[in-house]
């Protein structure tokens, strides 16, 4: 199933739940992130009310972070939303682990999307955003505090200033190719994480994205199954590395390689 597209404020306002009364959302309750990721959250996983910053948009990787941190929330049953991306593709967020059935996607929110982020905080687990080239810092802190008001944990995916943690994707680098052959199969990235409060000492990983890793690298894997008697014209297929593949027979989000 396709993630929700939603087009209109009519769409919007059938999507969003009504609004839970101040103090009624366990504002210390934590959504559930990829065990990969858990070490950089300073509650291994995403505290509700809290806002979560993904920087650099457009790096290597930084897409596919955003995503890797909407999985485990969602597989779990929350409702994620991401507004601005109109070229965000539901295949990748599939491909991920997300459950498209709880995704709604609000490509071109339109000049007022302070307004649309702000009716998805009052009803939606985990609300990403786009953010524009210039956001005033009146209109940051009034979403930061709704989000904090309702539970909802605000993803700004860009510059946003008074996150309570930003994650960066520093640098990466692509494997895969060989001497004048073969093909991009996996990109090396380091992630960072820095914050206030108790993220504010930095943490750093790097991880496979979206998910493989190179043989001297990968955990044991369970020993290979017989080669059946009557192969086909080309030969056994090859069984899948269970190391590299998630839930479903998906390709895990991402591997760690270090922590620091």
């Amino acid at each position: 199933m396709a993630g929700r597209m939603v087009l209109g404020s009519a769409a919007l306002a059938g999507l969003v739940r009504p609004a839970s009364t101040p103090g009624s959302t366990a504002p210390h309750q934590t959504l559930p992130v990829l065990p990969e990721l858990a070490g950089l959250l300073p509650r291994r996983g995403l505290r509700r009310g809290s806002t979560v910053a993904v920087g650099r948009p457009g790096h290597g990787g930084s897409t596919s972070l955003m995503l890797a941190l909407l999985v485990e929330a969602s597989r779990a049953g929350s409702w994620c939303a991401v507004v601005g991306m109109p070229a965000l593709g539901a295949a990748a967020a599939a491909e991920l682990g997300i459950a498209l059935e709880r995704l709604a996607l609000v490509p071109h929110p339109g000049p007022e999307w302070a307004t649309v982020v702000a009716a998805l905080i009052d009803g939606v687990d985990v609300v990403v955003v786009a953010v524009p080239d210039t956001v005033s810092a009146s209109v940051a802190d009034r979403l930061a505090a709704r989000a904090r008001q309702r539970g909802c944990v605000l993803v700004p995916y860009g510059r946003w200033a008074g996150a309570d943690l930003t994650l960066h994707v520093l640098r990466g680098r692509w494997d895969g190719l060989g001497q004048g052959r073969g093909r991009l199969r996996r990109r090396e990235v380091t992630i960072s994480a820095r914050g206030r409060g108790a993220a504010v000492r930095p943490r750093e990983i790097r991880v496979w994205l979206p998910g493989d890793r190179p043989a001297e690298a990968a955990a044991p894997a369970s020993p290979p199954a017989p080669a059946p008697t009557s192969p086909g014209p080309t030969g056994p297929a090859p069984t899948p590395d269970p190391a590299l593949v998630g839930p479903g027979g998906r390709r895990a989000s991402l591997t760690v390689i270090r922590t620091r």
